[in-house]
């Protein structure tokens, strides 16, 4: 009978070692001496991954978004400093330094304690174990969702305003989310929603559907609109990514930028970066030739 159990225990143990095998390793304990972190899932595990050399960008080199920079700078350094702050939703134009305003945020306030976690929409439903990992640290976090929005029938989104208002938990003390969109709403606008709309003693009254789409962007309390850069503008930004390469807006360059910008349709901050890249690449000789 002994014999019996021993060989029972014994596959057992084999067996259990086979599963050990077969199963995905356990993630690295979370390196909280990093200043930014990506939420990373695998075979359906998470875990915030440090990031060696996050983006590096200065406040001072995003150009012709002085009143939203002035606004988002305000209510980062009020949250650094264990003040009230809102959760941010910067939309509008594409290119115009919504993302990067968001990243410079981190070498300004990093030595302060703001650390930056980056989290893709695809892992929204994940937010309750990114906030259960973070609520107890001493360092201030944003959690940053970069090109945010939603179709119909995506339920990802009632994740992130249950992280927005606390859920039936209250609001995590440390983290504010801050997020970028071409959409103002983050959900799609159909005719078909309007069709819902009333007239009550001369009110408008919104349909269902309008409601819950702009629930969603009403959790944030900042928001921040950006729009196409004119010319000059775009100009101007042309200027400052050039000085990054130490060359100079010259004649030349204008004409050039200009040409660029009408080449690509579109006047932003990532057109003007992008043609101050193409340009700084050239030879003298290549410059000439435009």
């Amino acid at each position: 009978m002994t014999d019996h159990i021993d060989a029972l225990i014994s596959r057992f143990d084999q067996l259990l070692e086979r599963l050990d095998r077969a199963l995905p390793p356990l993630p690295e304990p979370t390196d909280w001496r990093a200043h930014a972190f990506r939420w990373r899932v695998r075979n359906g595990r998470g875990w915030l991954a440090a990031v060696d050399q996050p983006h590096s960008i200065r406040l001072s080199d995003i150009a012709n978004v002085d009143a939203q920079k002035d606004k988002l700078v305000r209510n980062t350094a009020a949250f650094v400093a264990g003040r009230p702050a809102n959760n941010v939703l910067l939309s509008g134009s594409r290119g115009s330094g919504k993302s990067s305003l968001v990243k410079a945020l981190l070498p300004a306030f990093s030595a302060q304690g703001l650390r930056l976690v980056e989290v893709d929409r695809t892992h929204l439903a994940d937010l309750p174990d990114i906030i259960e990992q973070v609520a107890d640290r001493p360092e201030r976090f944003i959690l940053f969702c970069d090109d945010l929005s939603f179709e119909e029938g995506d339920d990802a989104y009632k994740a992130l305003k249950s992280a927005l208002d606390g859920g039936i938990s209250r609001r995590c003390d440390n983290l504010l989310v801050y997020s970028t969109s071409n959409r103002r709403h983050l959900l799609p606008d159909r005719m078909r929603d309007n069709l819902d709309t009333r007239s009550v003693d001369g009110e408008i009254h919104p349909g269902e559907a309008v409601e819950e789409k702009v629930s969603l962007s009403e959790r944030f309390g900042l928001w921040l609109s950006f729009y196409p850069f004119n010319q000059d503008e775009y100009l101007a930004a042309a200027e400052v990514w050039l000085s990054h390469f130490k060359l100079k807006l010259t004649k030349e360059a204008r004409q050039a930028a200009l040409l660029w910008a009408q080449m690509r349709g579109a006047r932003s901050g990532r057109v003007a970066w992008q043609f101050a890249c193409d340009w700084a690449g050239r030879t003298p000789a290549e410059r000439k030739q435009l």
